[in-house]
């Protein structure tokens, strides 16, 4: 959309050229779909019950090769609602076997539905670390975000997977998104208020709470678009641009494959169809060849990973 270019140019901001080029390669995150249970409001990938993309076998097989080959550490799976696609217990048992750590990123209430709820103790078995989206610790933010009866059905699943060890010796991540036009507050007082308002009122323990600061594309940016609130959140993203968060930027050190196996420096860009800067472009590709130290394919939608703390995968990155 041309209201992210109301602002400078994020490559232009950056001080330090050096770390908007590739570092080590340690994490690949695969889309493996866009069906999902959900239409979440916030969703940049615009994933949803109608859709019917998901990532064929023989793309994971080559997902497989190439991680083992070059060296991958994390395999990070996630969707649309990754538990859907067809092969996806396939996918992550074979990763464990390659893999110092499988993360899958999970809406949680998809493991209520029968046909997926025994992927709660399949998740254990495997010792799957658990990402999944909690936009906040009350009924109604979360279900104005996600949907109508999703908080309790949340609920009832995060008791389920500490039942199972998750929380406990298994990892149990939540992850917090604004519910608006902006910027999370501290992640270490919202992990604060999280524990104590989930253990008090329902017996839930969790391991660590990440906040991500909402990208201005997909299904939000289009409804800060129609609300002529686009350029204003533009805006406030680059007044809080932060220079410290760029070496830490997750596209650093990760590719992004989606459902039909192309490589993307992260899944912001897999949803705006920036591939990364190379003449191979399809995870096929690398089956025989090295990834080389590349440019990172930047936009102004750049400018969500940076402000304030900054926003990966991982939370906060500084």
């Amino acid at each position: 959309m041309e209201c992210l270019n109301y602002i400078p140019k994020f490559f232009e901001k950056v001080e330090n050229k050096k770390f908007l080029y590739t570092s080590s390669m340690d994490t690949m995150q695969l889309n493996i779909g866009k069906i999902c249970n959900l239409a979440c409001k916030h969703c940049h990938v615009e994933a949803g019950p109608h859709r019917k993309e998901y990532m064929k076998k023989e793309i994971m097989d080559d997902c497989l090769y190439v991680f083992k080959k070059h060296n991958f550490k994390v395999m990070d799976i996630t969707g649309g609602a990754p538990e859907m696609m067809p092969n996806f217990e396939y996918l992550v048992e074979e990763s464990r076997k390659i893999a110092k750590e499988v993360i899958v990123r999970t809406n949680l209430t998809i493991l209520l539905d029968e046909k997926y709820s025994h992927l709660i103790d399949f998740y254990a078995k495997n010792r799957v670390t658990i990402f999944c989206s909690l936009p906040f610790y009350t009924k109604e933010i979360t279900d104005g975000v996600r949907g109508v009866g999703v908080y309790e059905d949340s609920i009832e699943v995060l008791k389920k997977l500490n039942a199972v060890g998750y929380g406990k010796e298994l990892a149990l991540n939540l992850v917090y998104n604004p519910d608006g036009a902006f910027l999370p507050d501290s992640q270490e007082s919202l992990e604060t208020e999280y524990r104590k308002k989930l253990l008090d009122e329902y017996g839930i323990i969790f391991t660590n709470l990440f906040t991500i600061t909402n990208n201005p594309i997909g299904r939000f940016g289009m409804r800060l678009y129609k609300k002529d609130k686009l350029k204003n959140y533009m805006l406030k993203l680059f007044n809080a641009y932060n220079e410290d968060t760029v070496e830490f930027l997750m596209c650093r050190n990760e590719i992004n494959v989606s459902y039909d196996g192309y490589i993307f420096d992260c899944d912001f860009n897999q949803a705006l169809d920036l591939k990364i800067n190379s003449d191979k472009v399809h995870i096929s590709d690398y089956k025989n060849c090295d990834f080389p130290k590349r440019k990172i394919a930047l936009g102004n939608h750049c400018y969500g990973c940076t402000a304030g703390a900054g926003s990966s995968w991982g939370g906060e990155i500084s």
